[in-house]
């Protein structure tokens, strides 16, 4: 198979991959069943395709195959319930080439995925693995675990669902409150793929963050009075306003502090405005999305990195750590401390995570502190930490920024 044809099934997959899963799971009444014969109509394309051809409606394609290979499993069962029989006519009397907009039922395929009977990391790694179609070594990279591991849990996760019998369906009201952090959660890091990519050769997945945009407003509508989901969509539309600055024309990155600011998108830095004020209409306090929607929306105020209030950031940081508790939150505050207060006070900050250890062998540790020690006029030991950042990035943009910062010192 050709590079080209493996890239085009892989792209597709990426566009398609999700509602293929949810059209299945809504006729098979099973997201892990549904998952497995959607994996096997891609290997059906990836051998098939290279000779026919990519076909013109691929998603199509891909849930006929995966219908078809539903019915053959329960034909090969020695003894078929009334249950599977009836799915199996229902399958056979639809048409192989129908394709509608499915509406909500990714959004199904989400709160199935975030059933309480699984654990939250479960909730996320299964979500990201069958509605936004990552693979099990991105979705490792994510959650800084070997990759067997991950794949271990997302297998665990399908099986348990599968023997719950959880049921393809957005729940009741009175069952969101169990449910709902954990959509909030699934949603939040889909959309931070997209705005920086684990691996791979793309700097911003806009396939991604669109998709998780999209899911988030569906949540916020769904639920008017909690001030999480719309601190959320607020905190999305701030950070994607930035989107058409942080890549050149040729998909390098471009940093925060060289983007051309009038290339940001004011009409959704307005509606993440507007997101932010409903969520404190509501009177509850600010927890850690409307936090970092608060800081998004500190930058999008400011007219230059030099005009930001830097205090106000670091004042907000500070909120968001003592309620996560996130060691990646540190480095963000340390960032942010450098512009307030000098390097030497943000090197302090990240030494103490350096002497933790909980981000031992994640890209963005080197990364800063690399920063911190080149503003500090000790360019030997910066050059050391970004050429190790460098090594431990899965992202070929960011890695190509990281070198050139090392070779610049």
């Amino acid at each position: 198979m050709s590079d080209e044809t493996r890239r085009s099934v892989e792209a597709i997959w990426r566009i398609e991959g999700a509602r293929v899963v949810a059209t299945v799971a809504r006729m098979v009444g099973d997201v892990g069943l549904a998952e497995d014969l959607a994996q096997d109509a891609l290997a059906d394309a990836l051998s098939q395709w290279p000779e026919s051809g990519v076909p013109r409606n691929a998603g199509a394609w891909l849930t006929a195959v995966a219908k078809r290979r539903a019915i053959d499993g329960w034909r090969r069962r020695e003894r078929l319930d009334e249950r599977y029989r009836t799915i199996a006519r229902e399958l056979e009397d639809t048409a192989e080439d129908e394709w509608e907009p499915i509406g909500d039922d990714v959004l199904k395929l989400v709160f199935a995925a975030c059933h309480p009977v699984l654990s939250r990391e479960a909730q996320v790694a299964l979500t990201l693995r069958i509605v936004s179609g990552l693979t099990s070594d991105e979705i490792a990279r994510m959650f800084l675990v070997p990759v067997s591991t991950m794949q271990q849990r997302i297998v665990r996760a399908k099986k348990t669902l599968t023997a719950a019998r959880v049921p393809f369906e957005v729940p009741e009201p009175h069952e969101w409150g169990g449910r709902l952090a954990g959509v909030l959660a699934v949603v939040y890091l889909v959309f931070t793929e997209g705005y920086a990519a684990t691996s791979g050769d793309r700097w911003i997945r806009r396939d991604l963050a669109d998709e998780a945009l999209r899911l988030g407003r569906m949540v916020a509508a769904l639920t008017p009075r909690e001030p999480e989901a719309h601190s959320l969509v607020a905190l999305m539309e701030l950070q994607a306003s930035r989107f058409a600055a942080r890549e050149s024309p040729g998909g390098d990155p471009i940093l925060l502090a060289d983007q051309d600011r009038g290339r940001w998108d004011r009409g959704q830095i307005t509606r993440g405005r507007a997101a932010l004020s409903r969520a404190d209409a509501l009177g509850r306090g600010r927890g850690p999305y409307a936090l970092q929607a608060a800081i998004a929306a500190c930058h999008a105020r400011a007219v230059s990195v030099d005009a930001t209030d830097w205090g106000e950031i670091v004042t907000l940081y500070e909120a968001l750590e003592q309620l996560t508790r996130n060691p990646v939150v540190t480095l963000n505050r340390a960032v942010a401390v450098s512009k307030a207060a000098g390097p030497q006070a943000a090197l302090r900050i990240v030494d103490k995570e350096v002497d933790a250890g909980k981000l031992r062998g994640w890209y963005l540790l080197p990364s800063v502190r690399g920063e911190l020690l080149a503003q500090l006029g000790r360019p030997d030991e910066a050059r050391k930490e970004l050429l190790r950042a460098a090594g431990l990035t899965g992202n070929e943009r960011q890695r190509a920024v990281l070198l050139e910062k090392a070779a610049a010192l």
